[in-house]
């Protein structure tokens, strides 16, 4: 690949991640889709690892499929384009770095969250996040290998 096309990779995937983290901190601490836009009355947190998680599956019949997949799936889904942007704009190309990172702003948001009251502070969201992290950064080193033995037969 030229180092032209290099650079310009690398830039897009800089713009892209800032735009990625802004989408991602409106989405989960001011949008008002899951009621994010005004403070709690009764406060909520989750210190337990894999409470919430059992609890959504234990009731997911009478929770409906939708809203246990919104939950569960939705917070490893939101974190895969970090998993996967991240290597591309930064010279990080580690699992356990992506990871880490994914877990830190994870880790921003519920604190967030905790302290302004707005959603709830849950470890079982910490996990997810953190896993989708790690799932994004699988999906980039098979795309990039991809590419590099379509590139290699050019």
């Amino acid at each position: 690949m030229k180092a032209n096309n290099k650079k310009r990779i690398k830039i897009f995937g800089k713009v892209f991640f800032i735009l990625y983290i802004v989408f991602i901190f409106y989405f989960l601490l001011l949008s008002d889709w899951y009621g994010r836009g005004q403070e709690m009355k009764v406060y909520h947190y989750n210190l337990v690892l894999f409470k919430e998680i059992k609890r959504f599956w234990n009731y997911r019949e009478q929770l409906g499929i939708m809203a246990v997949m919104e939950n569960l799936l939705g917070n490893v889904v939101i974190f895969v384009p970090f998993g996967f942007i991240m290597p591309i704009g930064s010279r990080f190309r580690s699992f356990l770095v992506t990871t880490f990172y994914g877990f830190g702003i994870s880790l921003c948001v519920e604190l967030f969250q905790l302290v302004t009251k707005v959603g709830c502070f849950d470890v079982d969201d910490l996990l997810l996040n953190t896993v989708g992290s790690g799932l994004g950064y699988m999906l980039f080193i098979l795309c990039d290998r991809i590419r590099r033995k379509f590139s290699a037969k050019k």
